[in-house]
């Protein structure tokens, strides 16, 4: 954003965020005990924060915490509303003239909209424009020489457009830098379990591994079995042939690479002719035929540039890797680690990103949230998506789905998430008791992917009993171009430190062309150096809770530095990522507010930094409790507190005042330091 909203109390032109004029705590005399020492805080994992910053904890009432803390504090329970009454308050909100048309607010013509006097929203636009919030001072992240606001008459930056309302001339032809988008029609497809997975389907025939059937899969079985006939026997289909598609996507203007090998057996031109449209006709398709076939696959316009280059299919160890050694990789964080974060750590020096963990059973259903997940920026130069699955056959399709559908350079696979929904269903971290379940999905995932496959685990289930040591090599065997080694059980979480002697024990057990990277408390640039002397086996580090406590730490790391950042320093970055979010989210009400959520989420974590120059011991560790202090400016106080209602303030100082009646709870109270990102 190119200006803020009106700032709010607390900011750094209108002081107001601590006490203006403080006593420092000198840290003895007046009847008190002895301050400890330094090295005692450390011992006992306190932040040895310089005793004249340092604060006693603020005493707040229920009314001084703001909204969210608040209700919290009171005890209040919102009501439990039956599913019939939110619909019936649906409709009732779809009618309210704050709900107007999509089409006639890009146009400002009633008439735009095809669907008319039948349309659910609203058209009145004078009425809209009389009950719109209050529009946002700066300028709207859409809007240049060339194109109109794809919001239009929604934007809350409306003030900044050229024209208040664009004519119905002027075309939305804004070129989305994201791509990694799901279709409309394939999604239609995926609700309706009309996709078929052929590669997928031969590998997990060839490995004997049965995947459930569908209906449509059942009443194919013939088919599956002449597939079958096809192939020479070889788990690698190494005599197939393989032909590449370049499809180039007209709504994202991006392109993604298709791989069409390990086709079905190829048809007779009889079979073809009397066969040929039977599939799309019933409603189900092949990957295959989404990709290639423009009626199915027509908002991507696949046959308007395509380019095949006929290659034969690579062996598994033939595979183009990844050179991990040595590049910044920011972890898969759940939550946080939306797009318009990892746009940040890239500014800030990350090599390699990786998108949120995706569940492969929703991706496969074609949950519009989950394929969010996937979304991929033009400055991801090096990027991966996870996913997690706790079966071969869904984990299979769901590769191959994405392979035919995104642009990535790689996929990891999650087999170390601690969350209780996810073990409990059989996928993260309960598949390192299975490690024949884990076999399969690596072999089945690397046989149907043509890219680098990369996993993701933790040294065990059970405290004390690791085993990750005794599968590196069978890992790699399976088909795993990389393995990172989470330094903690399941059982542990995210307590206690991460066992790095465990990590190098396993990097100097992994064949020489497995790349292992380790993870866990890494903090600084010193912590990097550390693991990199200690162990040269160990390709790179993954970041995860350090990038989001202070994203900063991958310049850091490349300049060899503690950076000593100022509180306008880390308000500027906070700039940015509100104005990437509003260009990932939208510049509407809707997409402020969620762009004001992840931020928020985002400020449960930061508050945990304390400032390299109010520290006696550099640099920060992980897991050190910070104690109350007062920073060296107002807003540098204001970012340390760790009240809700603070994080609110700065929320309202970049996106303007906060809807009525809001509230906001952090998702994964990191505040507790149990529950933080994934696995």
């Amino acid at each position: 954003m190119d200006a803020a909203a009106p700032v709010a109390e607390g900011s750094e032109a209108n002081p107001g965020a601590s006490p203006p004029n403080h006593q420092p705590d000198s840290g003895g005399g007046g009847g008190r005990a002895a301050r400890p020492t330094p090295e005692e805080l450390v011992a006992r994992s306190i932040a040895p924060v310089k005793p004249e910053f340092l604060c006693p904890p603020p005493v707040r009432s229920a009314a001084d915490a703001g909204d969210g803390a608040a209700a919290a504090a009171s005890g209040v329970v919102k009501e439990k509303k039956s599913r019939r009454q939110m619909k019936r308050e649906r409709k009732e909100e779809q009618k309210s003239t704050l709900h107007i048309c999509i089409e006639v607010a890009r146009s400002g013509n009633v008439d735009s909209c095809n669907y008319g006097d039948k349309c659910r929203f609203s058209h009145d636009i004078n009425a809209y424009l009389a009950q719109k919030p209050a529009d946002f001072e700066g300028t709207c992240p859409f809007i240049n020489a060339e194109e109109s606001c794809p919001y239009g008459l929604t934007c809350r930056f409306l003030n900044s457009h050229k024209e208040n309302i664009p004519s119905e001339s002027q075309k939305i032809s804004r070129k989305s830098h994201e791509i990694n988008g799901l279709s409309k029609n394939l999604q239609k497809l995926l609700w309706k379990n009309k996709v078929d997975f052929p590669k997928a389907d031969a590998q997990l025939k060839l490995l004997g591994l049965k995947g459930g059937k569908s209906k449509k899969e059942k009443s194919k079985v013939d088919n599956v079995e002449n597939q079958q006939d096809a192939f020479d026997g070889s788990n690698n289909l190494c005599n197939d042939d393989k032909s590449e598609m370049l499809a180039c996507k007209d709504d994202d203007a991006s392109c993604v690479d298709v791989s069409d090998e390990a086709r079905p057996l190829k048809k007779t031109k009889g079979e073809v002719a009397e066969n040929g449209g039977n599939d799309i006709a019933n409603g189900s398709c092949c990957m295959e035929t989404i990709l290639t076939d423009g009626t199915e696959n027509s908002s991507l316009n696949t046959l308007n540039s395509c380019k095949v280059n006929p290659s034969p299919k690579v062996h598994a160890r033939e595979k183009k890797l990844i050179d991990f050694r040595g590049k910044l990789y920011l972890a898969p964080l759940t939550t946080v680690g939306n797009l318009p974060f990892r746009r940040i750590c890239k500014v800030l020096g990350a090599d390699v990103t990786c998108g949120e963990m995706a569940m492969c059973t929703n991706l496969l259903q074609g949950q519009v949230s989950e394929w969010a997940l996937l979304r991929r920026h033009s400055s991801e130069d090096l990027f991966g998506v996870q996913i997690c699955g706790a079966y071969p056959d869904t984990v299979a399709r769901t590769v191959e789905l994405v392979e035919s559908q995104c642009s990535v350079d790689f996929i990891d696979i999650n087999m170390g998430c601690p969350i209780d929904i996810i073990v409990n269903k059989g996928a993260g971290s309960s598949l390192l008791m299975k490690p024949m379940r884990m076999k399969g999905i690596i072999q089945a995932a690397s046989n149907t992917f043509e890219k680098p496959l990369t996993v993701k685990v933790r040294t065990g289930y059970f405290e004390g009993r690791n085993r990750i040591d005794s599968l590196v090599s069978d890992i790699y065997e399976w088909g795993a171009s990389a393995l990172t080694i989470h330094g903690r059980s399941r059982q542990q979480r995210y307590s206690k430190l991460a066992d790095w002697d465990y990590i190098y024990q396993c990097a100097r057990k992994a064949p020489s062309n497995l790349h292992v990277l380790g993870n866990g408390d890494v903090f600084s640039y010193t912590d990097w150096n550390k693991h990199a002397s200690d162990c040269p086996e160990l390709s790179s580090c993954m970041i995860a809770r350090g990038a989001l406590i202070k994203p900063w730490i991958f310049t850091e790391i490349k300049e060899q530095r503690h950076w000593d950042i100022t509180s306008g320093e880390r308000f500027n970055i906070l700039k940015d990522f509100v104005r990437f979010g509003l260009e990932h989210w939208g510049s509407d009400t809707k997409g402020v507010e969620t762009t004001r959520h992840f931020l928020l989420e985002w400020l449960s974590y930061t508050y945990r930094y304390i400032p390299v120059g109010l520290l006696d011991v550099v640099p920060q560790r992980l897991n050190w409790r910070p104690p109350s202090f007062y920073g060296r400016d107002d807003l540098e106080t204001l970012m340390a507190s760790d009240s809700a209602a603070d994080w609110i303030r700065i929320s309202e100082m970049l996106l303007g005042k906060v809807p009525e009646g809001f509230t906001f709870a952090p998702k994964h109270k990191s505040n507790a330091y149990d529950r933080a990102e994934n696995g």
